[in-house]
């Protein structure tokens, strides 16, 4: 390993901006891995992520003269803020090149820092080579987010931070990989010290850069990655990083969109903060590493890189993180189409907390459900609930992996039923606690068949159910009261536009 880098790390110019984060335990997280588990804690920068110690780092070794000339830089988030406080600090103009899709609270935080912004393109890429066009025509200097030596040592300084802080070498560090820069600088530093330490690559695997490099014995360019870890989609590590990775570091875990909710969810367990995607990609790795290689007592520490998190993310992370877990399970049922099926159904369920719920009427004979289970036994669970329900002459098909299913299709279910008579449409709240949707359909009865059905767990303290029931207009008093007598709040909704427009009875009237 060159020493270079070694003295590169230890004259580094960080801590005029950046802060010694501290290294966290994740009580929380350590008892249920039964391993200890550290949070290196990059969230808690003044721009909330790590990557303002290399820019500061490469921007104040510029010369003179290259400071005059000012600096370009091309991002999409972290490394535009990084370099827009680094520049303020130093009194350097900088320019930095966004894409159009960029969200705006990113495109203001970096003016707020006082670095001018260019909105080009639609991707990162768009934006990094009309970067490299003003770099030539302003005579500046371009400030890369990752393939620089003087980027990777800024870096490499929380990998001397964590060896300070830590009483013992740790058994690994996972390190979130995009370009490289991070887990080059981390490396370079951690195995010249204690060369025991297994220095672990994170990827999400819709953005294997790293992974298909060492796989390959040389850079490639992936033809697309996937954005919801947006601050590791990069479709080719550096030269400089891949050249110091190759040589320095372990392995690299792949870990799925589901598997970092579950971490983002973990994180916030133990801290009360919420880590981005790429910030959460260290301990969503330790977890995916741990389950082959099982092991207790280690000390494994995860770098919480980031925590820009645009917060309309936060719905989808907190619908994934159960299923990423190994928490819930999505199942679609085919039950008889007659009164009290609904029922039956739920039996077999037991008092398990129903997460969804969607039906709609489609067929005299048959209907087919789709629901979401919650799950305390993972997916020994999901094995048995299976086994019940086909054991009861029910077909089942589990999609708790299919993605269409998760990203769509869950949300689809229903639409305009036809032939189905005296349809009336209730609106229902009741208290949210494991068994309450089969109370409330035990209460309701055998009596009337369930033509529509939509239920749906948002964590809330109520639970809201949806339903259309087959009621003849000389029972309806009956029902009413039935609903009376169960004390939970409920509203008619058979007239309701929206219910006539998107899921109401055809006829030959139309809905």
């Amino acid at each position: 390993m060159p020493q270079t880098y070694i003295e590169r790390i230890l004259r580094a110019r960080v801590y005029d901006v950046a802060r010694e984060t501290p290294l966290d335990l994740a009580r929380g997280l350590s008892r249920r891995l039964g391993n200890r588990i550290w949070l290196k804690r990059e969230d808690l920068q003044p721009v909330f992520s790590f990557k303002l110690r290399g820019a500061y780092n490469r921007i104040f070794h510029l010369g003179p003269k290259a400071r005059e000339g000012g600096i370009v830089a091309a991002s999409a988030g972290n490394h535009a803020q990084g370099v827009a406080l680094a520049a303020g600090r130093l009194g350097i103009p900088a320019a930095i090149v966004m894409p159009k899709t960029t969200p705006p609270i990113k495109v203001q935080a970096v003016k707020a820092l006082g670095a001018r912004t260019l909105l080009h393109g639609d991707s990162y890429d768009d934006a990094y080579e009309r970067a490299l066009a003003l770099t030539e025509e302003k005579g500046a200097t371009f400030i890369h987010p990752f393939d620089d030596p003087e980027v990777i040592a800024g870096q490499g300084t929380i990998g001397m931070e964590i060896l300070r802080q830590h009483p013992e070498p740790p058994h690994a560090i996972f390190v979130p990989v995009g370009g490289g820069g991070l887990i080059a600088g981390i490396a370079a530093y951690v195995k010249y010290v204690y060369p025991q330490v297994r220095i672990v690559g994170v990827e999400p695997d819709d953005a294997p850069t790293l992974e298909r490099a060492l796989a390959a014995g040389r850079r490639v360019s992936l033809r697309q990655v996937g954005l919801f870890a947006d601050g590791v989609a990069v479709r080719q590590i550096g030269r400089e990083t891949f050249r110091l990775a190759r040589e320095l570091v372990d392995e690299v875990v792949l870990v799925s969109t589901d598997e970092l909710c579950a971490a983002i969810k973990d994180i916030f367990d133990d801290t009360r903060t919420i880590a981005e995607p790429a910030g959460a990609l260290g301990v969503a790795g330790i977890k995916r590493w741990l389950a082959g290689h099982p092991m207790e007592d280690a000390d494994l520490v995860a770098i919480e890189s980031g925590a820009n998190m645009n917060f309309d993310r936060l719905r989808h992370v907190a619908e994934r993180a159960e299923l990423g877990e190994g928490r819930e399970a999505l199942l679609a049922v085919r039950i008889p189409e007659r009164p009290g099926s609904f029922l039956a159904f739920c039996r077999v369920l037991g008092r398990r907390q129903i997460t969804e719920f969607n039906y709609r009427f489609a067929d005299a004979a048959e209907a087919q459900v789709f629901a979401g289970v919650q799950l305390d036994g993972g997916e020994q669970e999901k094995v048995e609930i299976v086994r019940r329900l086909e054991s009861k002459g029910l077909a089942v098909v589990d999609l708790s992996e299919d993605e269409t299913a998760k990203l769509h299709v869950r949300y689809m279910v229903g639409g305009h039923a036809r032939g189905v008579r005296y349809e009336i449409l209730y609106r229902v709240e009741f208290p949210e606690r494991p068994g309450a949707l089969l109370d409330f359909l035990s209460g309701l009865g055998r009596r009337w068949n369930i033509s529509l059905f939509h239920y749906r767990n948002h964590g809330a303290a109520y639970g809201r159910v949806l339903m259309g029931i087959q009621v003849p207009p000389d029972e309806r008093n009956d029902l009413r009261r039935t609903l009376d007598d169960l004390g939970y709040p409920h509203w008619e909704e058979t007239t309701n536009p929206a219910y006539r427009l998107f899921a109401g009875v055809l006829d030959a009237r139309g809905p």
